[in-house]
């Protein structure tokens, strides 16, 4: 993350940061977007890896390193993360760029006993790798206010000609880096 506290509305740039982080990390399951080689985007379920506290502007998964989804990153590195709690009215979308990791420090220390359900051998599978995706920007929507604070945002919004965007929880953008295609971070 760069080191400037650019406000965007009345939240500084580490607010919106710390925002974004703590929703992502209360939504168990995110959905990783990338482009096949025939250019068509495909979809799949990922665990996030818990973030710490020197990477919230980069999300992390793990992988089999011969998949279809390191073969789209390999040619396409652009995706798109995107997180949804409807329980708790909250949404999160991510564009960035991935990178296939082979880091066994890093495997190792982001790994959790769960992952065994999907990676048997553990850490030792010579076919584990990590997906890193450096977060270029995301926006979030939030309105876990309760049902009746949402019902009064409604007839707000219906009583004054405010759309119920506007009156009805937080949506904000977070611009993290500079552009997708830039190899230096701003």
């Amino acid at each position: 993350m760069t080191a400037s506290t650019q406000a965007n509305g009345d939240h500084t740039r580490q607010e919106l940061m710390t925002r974004l982080r703590d929703l992502i990390q209360h939504i168990q399951t995110a959905q990783l977007v990338t482009m096949d080689t025939d250019g068509v985007m495909r979809g799949r379920p990922m665990a996030t890896q818990p973030l710490g506290e020197d990477e919230e502007s980069e999300l992390w998964f793990f992988t089999r390193e011969y998949s279809a989804k390191v073969d789209n990153v390999l040619a396409h590195p652009e995706v798109c993360v995107t997180y949804a709690d409807p329980a708790n009215n909250s949404y999160v979308s991510v564009s960035g760029k991935a990178e296939l990791v082979r880091d066994r420090d890093k495997i190792e220390k982001l790994w959790r006993p769960v992952l065994k359900a999907w990676f048997p051998e553990g850490v030792d599978d010579p076919d584990l790798a990590l997906l890193r995706v450096d977060i270029v920007s995301a926006q979030y929507w939030d309105a876990t206010s309760s049902k009746l604070v949402q019902l009064f945002g409604l007839i707000k919004a219906l009583a004054t000609g405010q759309s119920a965007g506007d009156t009805i929880g937080e949506n904000e953008k977070v611009e993290v880096r500079q552009r997708i295609g830039s190899d230096t971070a701003t």
